[in-house]
């Protein structure tokens, strides 16, 4: 392939050949995402670490490397038995009503776009942060910025269901268009200006339903994964409102007293202790009143 001497115009003639910028790559940038998102896994839980590693090797890689080049022939190699113009384009668009390349790639924009939030929310504590530290005024706001407590836990529990939601929709959209993930062989179509009931043929079939097949699993495999760790958000909270709510009953039940545990018998005392002999020295006393009186 020619290329464009540095510095030429468009079809200029460079030392004798004429030659074409190629064009630019029309393929979306995927690393760009992939960087953005990496600060996410230092504010993440293991199934967090989990559902983005899923989502950059088993679905963004295999959609950039693979299924772009599987479903490239898709309208090229699409062959309907009658040479009737555009039957075929209506069948296709019958067939295939948005492609599957398309519906991936929006799936996976809008299924990492919630965990930008996260990263959003933990920019905008470190600016405080920085405030704080120029005017060295009043108490520090957040002294660990990506600690999920507060505002920034419902953030981070609002992006799961967000993500899982985002996940669990487009699979029904895919199965409502595609009636099942499948890929039939033979389709008939009847539409107008088709003549009659005519014959279409999809291209490599048997590959392109492995391929959806694929896809469908690890995003069900990505939305199992925002669930549990939805579950694990929701268990941890519950088990400090639990700790919580504990101490301040036992507190409330012992009146404030501390309670201390004797070293020999390893019993509970409550209250202030007296020192050894005192009870003793009492006891004699009382006694001695007693036999006075």
């Amino acid at each position: 392939m020619l290329t464009a001497c540095p510095g030429s115009r468009e079809e200029e003639n460079c030392g004798g050949r004429w030659t074409k910028p190629e064009p630019a790559d029309a393929t979306m940038n995927w690393s760009s995402l992939e960087g953005l998102l990496s600060g996410v896994n230092q504010y993440s839980t293991a199934f967090g670490r989990v559902w983005l590693s899923m989502v950059f090797v088993f679905r963004v890689l295999v959609f950039v490397v693979a299924a772009q080049r599987v479903w490239g022939d898709d309208s090229k190699d699409f062959d309907c038995n009658t040479r009737q113009p555009g039957c075929a384009n209506v069948c296709y668009d019958s067939i295939f009503p948005i492609s599957h390349i398309r519906l991936w790639a929006l799936q996976l924009i809008f299924v990492t776009c919630p965990s930008l939030m996260v990263v959003m929310h933990v920019a905008y504590r470190e600016e405080k942060n920085k405030k704080y530290a120029a005017r060295q005024t009043g108490p520090n706001p957040y002294s660990n910025p990506g600690k999920k407590q507060g505002g920034l836990w419902w953030t981070y529990l609002i992006s799961l269901i967000f993500k899982a939601g985002i996940d669990s929709a487009f699979l029904y959209i895919l199965y409502y268009i595609y009636d099942g993930y499948d890929m039939p062989r033979l389709s008939k179509c009847s539409l107008d200006p088709c003549p009659n009931t005519v014959d279409c043929f999809i291209s490599r079939p048997t590959e392109k339903k492995i391929f959806t097949i694929f896809m469908v699993v690890t995003s069900a495999i990505c939305v199992f994964m925002c669930i549990c760790e939805i579950v694990y958000l929701l268990g941890k909270r519950w088990q400090k409102f639990l700790i919580k709510s504990y101490m301040k009953d036992r507190q409330r039940s012992t009146g404030g007293q501390t309670a201390i545990t004797h070293p020999s018998s390893q019993c509970l005392l409550l209250g202030p202790v007296e020192k050894p002999g005192t009870q003793n020295t009492s006891n004699r006393k009382a006694e001695e009143e007693a036999a006075t009186s």
